[in-house]
């Protein structure tokens, strides 16, 4: 077995990026990689670091008045010809697997790990596994099972990309199943049976009259969707179908439960066959907390509602609030040309350490 990489975090929060990403960690492939950030972080004796399975967990305790959690994923999508980094100088932009999504925002909680030995708030670091594949083996589920209190907090920080500002939250998502039933025959003698798929236009009128809800949640004002985003129905060119499935997806805004959200489909499918098929909670911002007051004003007061789903949902079901906050457009999340600014790990990293110093 070749040997455990080393990590150097006194370099640079950019040069120790490159070297996360010169570790291949493919989801399900992450051990050498948590090897390696097991090793750096053991090495510093200000905090106490804890593994389970591909997660590692690194933790202050100081006797703050507040906690708050960094956290990052350590694994990335499959390789795409795009392995070993690359970078431009001349642009500013460091290439390569991982770089947006997410080992810029690793390396920068590296650094601060490294280079913060006694913050104004005690700090629990976290880099962990599975987050691009299914939910059973997400590191920071299995953890949040196994292990609630390593990620117990005031306040919560996951630096997926989000171009270097503050997205706070995101919102919860569902989907159902709305099945309409109806009775074979011929297509020649229509008449003597029902088409489901003719049923199903009731399903569509609903949805295009529906009027999205709008709630503002500690000043940021998320937008619902509830949407159809497949259709299923017909059995042959000549025969009439007996059912039709339109699956919907509810994009919900964080202040609703995944029941609550639930209870409004079925109310809005009043009548259909309804089958729940997929759910996730949202996570609420938390900017009412000190530390997400504190943290918005160091990096400038801007902040975005986030309304896509993300990992800080799982913090909001521990009763942690959480924001997203890394360098990297999200837009790039998975692509062959996926790249990262300097600047904006430059930045991340400036604007938590003042912030946690």
């Amino acid at each position: 077995m070749p040997p455990t990489p080393v990590l150097d975090l006194t370099t640079d929060a950019v040069s120790l990026t490159r070297q996360l990403v010169d570790i291949e960690s493919v989801s399900l492939g992450e051990q050498t990689i948590a090897d390696a950030v097991e090793a750096a972080l053991t090495a510093l004796p200000h905090l106490t670091v804890t593994r389970r399975g591909h997660t590692v967990v690194a933790r202050t305790d100081l006797g703050r008045a507040e906690r708050v959690v960094i956290a990052g994923h350590l694994d990335t999508v499959p390789l795409n010809d795009n392995l070993p980094s690359r970078l431009d100088e001349a642009a500013g932009l460091l290439h390569g697997l991982g770089t947006c999504d997410m080992k810029g925002g690793d390396a920068v909680i590296l650094r601060l790990a490294a280079t913060v030995p006694e913050p104004s708030r005690d700090v629990t670091f976290v880099l962990y596994e599975g987050e691009e594949i299914d939910s059973e083996f997400n590191g920071l589920n299995k953890l949040s099972r196994s292990d609630p209190d390593l990620l117990a907090a005031d306040f919560a920080i996951l630096m997926e990309p989000s171009d270097g500002v503050v997205e706070a939250g995101c919102q919860g998502t569902l989907r159902v199943e709305v099945r309409t039933v109806g009775e074979r025959a011929h297509s020649a003698r229509s008449w003597k049976g029902v088409n489901a798929i003719h049923g199903a236009a009731e399903v569509l009128a609903r949805l295009n009259g529906y009027e999205a809800r709008r709630p503002v949640i500690d000043g940021l004002e998320y937008h619902e969707g509830l949407n159809a985003v497949s259709i299923r129905g017909g059995v042959a060119g000549n025969v009439l179908p007996d059912e039709c499935v339109v699956e919907v997806n509810f994009r919900f805004a964080p202040d609703r439960s995944e029941a609550e959200a639930e209870a409004f489909v079925r109310e809005f499918f009043d009548g259909f066959d309804v089958r729940l098929t997929d759910t996730a909670p949202g996570a609420l911002p938390g900017l009412d907390r000190p530390a997400a007051q504190q943290f918005v004003e160091a990096v400038g007061g801007v902040v975005n509602p986030k309304f896509g789903w993300t990992d800080v949902a799982r913090f909001t079901v521990l009763g942690v609030p959480a924001v997203n906050f890394g360098p990297g457009d999200p837009m790039l999340a998975h692509k062959q040309e996926e790249f990262v600014p300097v600047a904006q790990i430059e930045h991340c990293e400036k604007v938590l350490k003042e912030w946690l110093a």
